[in-house]
Formats: structure tokens, C-alpha cells, sequence
């Protein structure tokens, strides 16, 4: 059985909304867009190219999605992010949406029917574990059904104050273990949070 990632940038207080551009997504009033973009150095990088460097499909949002086959799809020959743009033109491509008729980015294809359901039947299937990216509204609701392996997490040293959240009050109840943290030159905190069965309470009270 295969496993499902999430991997996000995520400020302080929690806001995911527009991390990489201005224009990304502007809904709500949202004016940071672009928030990740001074925090960019060689690390971030690497924690990239260590996601990357096994076996996946993507699993994504229509928005996200949509971001995706606008960019990647047409990234120049001699960029240095050719070799990325190749791999994500590659790998099967599983996307939430209603307009099956418009994905037009090679090796994509709509999930059909529930989110949830779909999205456990890709996982009993043999193959790469699933990467999803950003898709909050799609990851809110994997949330709640408790589909999340693994939160890859790159927590940003800013306060936003409003906009799009990751975690909603439906999330299902579930522990993680943090099996790995490093910050990066420029104060973010790349984290790794498996999924670790229920959530354990006690008491101080009782404490020896």
C-alpha cells in the first residue's frame, strides 16, 4: 500500500495562501502573494530535490493543478529547471476537478467520484506513493478523513494575519511523529510528521 505526502509552505500562523506570486491567488483580499520568495536559498532547494528523489504520482487540486500545467510544461530547454520540468511532465498526474475535458498537461487524469473514496482506492493500488503540493481545499478534506501519511511542512518566519489555512476544525484527530527538522540560513524549519495512530492524552494530576 502506498503512502500520501503533503508538502506546503505554511507562515507561523498558519496561512498557505499564495506562497509563490502575486498574482497566485488573490481571493479574499489576500496581498502577500509571493511570501515564500525572500527565504529562497540552497536549502529550500534540497529539500526539494530530496522529496523528489523517489518515486511518486502527484495528487492535486484543480488550482494547484492549473499553476502547475501553466508553468512547467513551458520551462526553457537550458533552464536549470529542466530536469524538474521533466520529471513532473513524466510522472501520472491525479487531479481533482469537474472539468476532466480541460487537462490538457500530458499524463494527467481526473479522480472520479468522491475525494476521499478515490483518493483510498489510489492508495490500495500498487505504485508510487502519492506527492500532493499546495491543494489546501483538497488537503483539508484528506485531512478529515484521515488519508495524510506524511506532512512535509516548511514553516516561514511570518505572520500573515488572514488568508487561506491548512488545518480546519474537521481534521480528524491523529498523532505524528516528528522524524525530521532542520532550519534553513534563513530561519525557515523544513519538518518531516508521520503519522503515528491516535492521539495520546493524560494528566498531570496522575503524573509521578
Amino acid at each position: 500500500m502506498r503512502k500520501l505526502i503533503v508538502s506546503t509552505f505554511i507562515s507561523m500562523d498558519g496561512v498557505i495562501q499564495a506562497p509563490g506570486g502575486p498574482e497566485e491567488d488573490r481571493s479574499g483580499g489576500f496581498r502577500f502573494g509571493g511570501w515564500i520568495v525572500p527565504f529562497a536559498d540552497k536549502a529550500i532547494g534540497d529539500n526539494l530535490q530530496d522529496l523528489l528523489s523517489r518515486p511518486f504520482d502527484l495528487l492535486l487540486g484543480r488550482c494547484t493543478y492549473d499553476i502547475f500545467a501553466s508553468y512547467w510544461p513551458h520551462v526553457p530547454a537550458d533552464s536549470p529547471k529542466r530536469a524538474m520540468a521533466d520529471l513532473f511532465d513524466k510522472v501520472p498526474k491525479h487531479v481533482t476537478t469537474h472539468r476532466a475535458e480541460s487537462l490538457g498537461w500530458h499524463n494527467s487524469q481526473a479522480l472520479e467520484g468522491n475525494l476521499a473514496d478515490a483518493t483510498r482506492a489510489l492508495l490500495h493500488q500498487e505504485g508510487a506513493d502519492l506527492l500532493t503540493f499546495g491543494s489546501g481545499d483538497m488537503v483539508r478534506q484528506l485531512l478529515a478523513a484521515g488519508l495524510v501519511d506524511e506532512l512535509r511542512l516548511l514553516t516561514y518566519p511570518v505572520l500573515l494575519g488572514r488568508g487561506k489555512r491548512l488545518f480546519a476544525n474537521d481534521a480528524l484527530p491523529s498523532a505524528f511523529t516528528l522524524a525530521r527538522s532542520v532550519s534553513t540560513p534563513g530561519g525557515v524549519l523544513v519538518t518531516r510528521y508521520v503519522r503515528d495512530g491516535e492521539v495520546r492524552t493524560g494528566s498531570f494530576d496522575k503524573a509521578e
